[in-house]
């Protein structure tokens, strides 16, 4: 990169320098890029003061005494009300009244978008500028009615006899109300004159208009404590709040400009994430109804607690939603409904290729049962029976906790020595050192799996039932509960489900202080129950993993920005600022932990600043629906199913360390990478989303999948000798590795054909190969076609002998006619179905029929093989004659003039010498006589008669006859069905080769392997046919395969050898171009092996391809999840507020430690180009 590469190119730095004053002061444009008249100015600033008027006109006659202070408010709402209507209103009319007019377009294009004509101060184009209106009619009053409330509450929150009463201070009330009117009439302006682009931007478009109530959302929030305060007297905690409010009020636009304030869309939606999991014990949620179906349900469990009269019934209660509402209930419901289903209709479907996810069956559904029904009882008896008391040092809730202890210890240890590092520093000595294959790997984490087995049945089983004795015991629960009872235990027993490794965390940390402070006078033993205690114990932690994470992200973030050289002069500045002021950017990190927001590095440099807070999938839309679609997409789509089940294994026995929503994983295979987001956890299962990135690198996409290699190198590829116990030399980095993966995948080899293809040997070889190649691939074609032709051909009149119409050798080619030609192609060949899957071939009838014999008059040919023939002229049914068959034009060849039909050739009646030989006739349009008379002769000496005997005698379609042996054996002496597959085969080998019967060039083999054929005599008549087409280039393809089998592998011995090769090409290869849509099928269809010829143009050399599908090794690391929510926050603003959208700007550029230019990617589209995403994958950790 190149260290003058700007942050933002100059376009841009004037647009923003033009949009941020705009998003600062609510939507007026004060600074625009060319000269306006001045009442565009004046204009913009009457309308931003008119709340401000209007509202003063209420606090003047407040302050008179001759109004109530709720007057007031009513007063100024009206007023307000009565002017946004008008402005509205105005809007419209100047809309309707406007006419489109025809600029010339400058040089300039960008900034002849922006620029205006206005004619007068109240013209149409003006008002159009100043007021650009509402896109829905609805808004119109629902944002008019909205400002009038925002106006007359605005007006009573900042009446100076209120504000003095408050602080009792004149000249902090002078102040708080000027600064206070100015956040009004931004939040007003927003509202209804014009709506600026906020820096908190989370849909890509606004197409509802939700963006105009972010700011009166905020000032209606602080309104509301107000009065709350004012109708709920004598409570020291609101009026304490009230007056931070005040002051917090005055510098809203301040958080507005800043982007720390989250638009409604997004704080609904992260606000429901937070309540659900925080204070309701439950996850955040894959889909965004999923979210708001359980966040409903969940507070409803909450709330009927609370009205339970009998302690038995609600402890019973809490447990069994608990436990219910932790299961992953939409996919049971489904995965019921679809067994009942299948059953029903008595036929089972068949899962498609992604479909990877797991049925449950009716074991699991047992196991759950058995589950409810233990901590039921266990729940019930223990509250009913067991006695209560205060905690101390002996009693049986102690005595829970002492166990809840040592469970946590060991679990710990047990998850810890699964992962390939302690800590994210220390080497596991227990860990596999190298491992080069999926068999050796295994081998040695046989181990591991067996502790995995262990550590799984502590935590479904053990762990649960322990804490919900614990909680069972408490004291909290005997007596009548209050609603912190409710709300505490409602989340404690559900959290011992949902996520039983926090929730083992929360309750030791609360066990473990209830032993160490004994004394009652605390106020934490005092005034908290212990559902209480665990709730902020989870929070607190919680918090505390995230101020954690941010601060490595941060500290990676300065030393990425020293350690670039390019850019170190530039950065020095902004570290030694960030070094100096770093109680300040202490307290910007605790606040953005405090929000559960994004710590945002401005264009990813050590520049910090507080995103707003968003859902935890940082991304609007609905996952996995959005991708960047390439050719490559379908490398990720195969592998998908079998690394759902791999990571399975791996989170079943804790190798990729704590599961939590938010987590992000990244999988490296060749040039493959794998993104993996946990999106929701519960009881026995996740859910994730698989993302792939691109496959075709740039540089800085190579520079970082370099460093994410050397990472995992040393990790999992330490020699034997190395320390027991060595230390993660890329402990930096946001990439820690984890562990392994066996995934069934395609590994891809690519090799220079240099010395094989341009062989003079090789090429010479492969043109005697290549006319064995196509007599196999036509003698299995037909094979195949009887069988399913059989029942077709097994007539009254089998045994007798058949006729066959052949061209004569010596008949000379004769000239061809257009119109004949065209009739014959397109009504006599297509008499006969020769679908190989199809019925049996019929004569088509009627008016066909009768066109048909305007070009064959008084004959219709017969089926190959077949001895019935139709009424033909004066014969009848069943009987052929000689001469009519002499006056039959030949398949293949040119038809004559109609009034010249006497003169045709003759040709002489040729007959099967076997009556089996019909099972293996190829179609009748496929006999050809467009080649020269000499050429046939020629080339027919390069026919493989041995080979032809000895394919024949291959074949598999003569079982069903009784003497197979003597079958074959005629029909191998059936010379008319030999010159047959002479004509066929070798058309096909001259319209493969071209006119000049040479050794083929390297050009020519990759030309015809690509499906360019060159020009012959006989290319027309062939591409005619597409079948016959795609199995000669089939045939063609199989040849160049074979022949570089034989360099690199050794020549073929004998016949038996190149059999079995061609059959292993036709079963288990597929052979063809990248760009076919084959390749895709085979991939999905998982062919063991695939091949592709290409041409580098840039080293000038041709290469061969190889995928083979087989078990290989992934590996996987964790990512730190706030580095991703963090530059995930920076490309939101940078192309959504700043539309930075340059391919090389600086935010987008590699860097080994910060892994940047990946994490871009991974972003969902349209800010990321992931080629693949998943929808959420429901994993079963049993």
């Amino acid at each position: 990169m190149s260290p003058d590469v700007p942050l933002l190119n100059d376009y841009k730095q004037d647009f923003f320098l033009k949009r941020f004053p705009q998003t600062v002061l609510g939507g007026p444009r004060l600074k625009l890029g060319y000269c306006a008249p001045p009442y565009i100015y004046v204009n913009q600033i009457i309308l931003f003061l008119m709340p401000w008027v209007l509202g003063g006109i209420g606090t003047l006659l407040y302050q008179l005494g001759i109004l109530e202070d709720y007057y007031t408010a009513a007063l100024s709402g009206g007023l307000m009300l009565f002017t946004a209507f008008v402005i509205q209103f105005t809007s419209l009319y100047a809309r309707s009244r406007s006419v489109t007019v025809e600029r010339m377009l400058t040089t300039d294009i960008l900034a002849e978008e922006d620029e205006h004509e206005f004619t007068s101060c109240a013209g149409a184009e003006t008002i159009k500028f100043l007021i650009p209106g509402k896109k829905h009619t609805a808004n119109i009053v629902f944002h008019s009615v909205l400002a009038g409330l925002v106006c007359g509450l605005g007006t009573w929150y900042l009446l100076p006899n209120r504000i003095t009463l408050l602080y009792g201070s004149a000249g902090g009330t002078v102040l708080l109300f000027i600064f206070g009117w100015m956040t009004l009439c931004i939040g007003e302006y927003s509202l209804i004159v014009n709506t600026a682009t906020e820096t908190a931007t989370f849909q890509t478009q606004d197409t509802y208009e939700i963006t105009p109530l972010m700011r009166p959302l905020y000032i209606f929030f602080f309104v509301s404590i107000d009065l709350a305060h004012r109708f709920m007297v004598n409570i020291p905690v609101l009026e304490q709040m009230n007056q931070i409010l005040h002051i917090l009020f005055i510098f809203l636009p301040f958080l507005w400009a800043l982007g720390t304030l989250p638009p409604p869309d997004a704080l609904f939606l992260w606000a429901m994430e937070q309540v659900l999991e925080f204070g309701l014990g439950g996850s955040s949620m894959s889909t965004h109804l999923r979210l708001l179906i359980m966040f409903i349900i969940s507070t409803g469990t909450a709330v009927t607690s609370y009205f339970i009269p009998s302690t038995v019934g609600v402890v019973l209660f809490m447990t069994g939603l608990g436990f219910l509402l932790s299961l992953n209930l939409s996919e049971m419901v489904f995965g019921f409904k679809h067994s009942v289903t299948g059953h029903r209709v008595g036929t089972k479907s068949k899962a498609l290729p992604n479909s990877s996810e797991k049925q449950f069956t009716w074991k699991e559904y047992l196991f759950y049962s058995i589950v409810l029904v233990l901590a039921l009882l266990e729940t019930g008896l223990l509250h009913h029976f067991a006695g209560f008391s205060q905690i101390s040092k002996n009693s049986p809730q102690a005595i829970v906790g002492y166990i809840l202890m040592i469970l946590f210890i060991i679990l710990w240890i047990l998850k810890e020595i699964q992962s390939v590092y302690i800590f994210g520093i220390f080497r596991n000595p227990i860990y596999p050192k190298h491992a080069q294959t999926v068999t050796l790997f295994l081998e040695k984490q046989t181990k591991l799996m067996k502790i995995g087995v262990v550590r799984r049945i502590l935590i479904n089983l053990v762990s649960p039932f322990a804490m919900i004795a614990f909680l069972s015991l408490d004291s909290s629960l005997q007596g009548l509960h209050s609603v912190s009872v409710s709300i505490g235990f409602t989340r404690a027993f559900r959290m011992v489900w949902q996520n039983t490794e926090n929730a083992l965390l929360e309750t030791v940390i609360v066990s473990a202080v209830h032993l160490l402070i004994s004394n009652t006078d605390i106020w934490w033993n005092r005034n908290l129950d212990t559902g209480i205690r665990l709730l902020l114990v989870g929070i607190m932690r919680d918090r505390l993993i995230q101020f954690i994470s941010k601060l490595q992200f941060a500290v990676t973030v300065l030393l990425a920005s020293w350690t670039e050289k390019k850019r170190r002069k530039s950065t020095t500045t902004l570290c030694v600022l960030n070094i100096v002021f770093s109680p300040f950017m202490l307290v910007f990190m605790v606040f953005s932990t405090l929000l559960s927001s994004p710590l945002l590095p401005l264009f990813t440099l050590p520049l910090f600043l507080v995103g707003f807070p968003r859902p935890i999938q940082s991304w609007p839309g609905v996952v996995g629906t959005t991708a960047c679609v390439c050719a490559d997409t379908v490398y990720y789509y195969q592998m998908v199913p079998s690394l759902n089940t791999a990571l399975q294994s791996a989170m079943a026995a804790g190798s990729l360390g704590l599961l939590l929503p938010g987590s992000h994983y990244l999988g490296r295979f060749q040039d493959r990478l794998i993104w993996i987001m946990i999106l929701e956890c519960g009881y026995t299962y996740c859910c994730i989303n698989i993302k792939g990135l691109e496959l075709q690198e740039t540089s800085c996409h190579t520079a970082e999948a370099r460093r994410v290699d050397e990472v995992f190198e040393g990790a999992f590829e330490q020699e034997e000798y190395a320390r027991v116990c060595s230390i993660n030399e890329h402990f930096g980095n946001v990439l820690t590795p984890c562990t392994v993966l066996p995934v069934k995948l395609y590994s891809d080899a690519r090799n220079v054909l240099s010395g094989i293809i341009d062989s003079h040997d090789n090429l010479k070889e492969f043109k005697g190969d290549l006319v064995k190649v196509l007599v196999w691939i036509l003698l299995q074609y037909c094979s195949r076609r009887s069988n399913v032709q059989e029942n077709v051909h097994k007539t009254e009149n089998k045994g007798k002998a058949s006729l066959i119409i052949l061209p004569a050798l010596n008949t000379s080619p004769q000239t061809e006619s257009p119109e004949d030609t065209d009739s014959l192609n397109s009504e006599n060949l297509d008499d006969w179905s020769d679908d190989v899957f199809g019925e049996e071939p019929t004569i088509k009838k009627g008016k066909e029929e009768r066109d048909q014999l305007k070009v064959l008059p008084g004959i219709n040919l017969p089926i190959p093989g077949s001895v019935e023939s139709q009424r033909v002229g004066k014969h009848s049914a069943g009987t052929v004659t000689e001469d009519s068959l002499y006056q039959a034009v030949a398949l293949g060849y040119p038809a004559t003039d109609k009034g010249k039909q006497e003169a045709m050739a003759y040709i002489p009646l040729m007959e099967f010498s076997c009556s089996h030989s019909h099972l293996l006739s190829l179609p009748e349009e496929w006999i050809s006589n467009c080649l020269p008379n000499s050429k046939v002769k020629e080339m027919s000496s390069l026919f493989p008669e041995d080979w032809y005997h000895f394919v024949l005698r291959q074949l598999e379609c003569f079982h069903s006859e009784e003497n197979a042996s003597d079958v074959v054996e005629e029909i191998a002496k059936d010379r008319v069905l030999k010159d047959f597959y002479v004509h066929a085969v070798m058309t096909c080998y001259f319209s493969l080769f071209g006119v000049d019967n040479m050794i083929p060039s390297p050009g020519h083999i990759l030309r015809v392997y690509s499906g360019v054929f060159p020009w012959s005599l006989a290319l027309d008549w062939l591409t005619e046919k597409p079948e016959l087409f795609q199995l000669a280039l089939k045939a063609f393809r199989y040849t160049l395969k074979l022949m570089i089998d034989k360099v690199s592998l050794g020549p073929i011995e004998d016949f038996k050898e190149l059999t079995n090769c061609l059959e292993e090409y036709e079963s288990d290869w597929y052979i063809g171009l990248v760009s076919d849509e084959k390749w895709k099928e085979a991939i999905l269809q998982e062919k063991p092996y695939l091949f592709s010829l290409g041409y580098d143009p840039n080293m000038g050399v041709y290469t061969g391809r190889v995928l083979t599908l087989q078990e290989l090794l992934i590996q996987v690391g964790k990512l730190n999840a706030e580095a991703v929510r963090g530059q995930w926050a920076n490309l939101s603003w940078e192309l959504l507020y700043a539309t930075n959208d340059d391919e090389e700007r600086y935010s987008i550029q590699a860097h080994p430690l910060l892994l940047r230019n990946l994490t871009v990617q991974a972003a969902d589209p349209p800010l990321g180009y992931p080629i693949y995403s998943s929808k959420p994958l429901h994993i079963h950790l049993f």
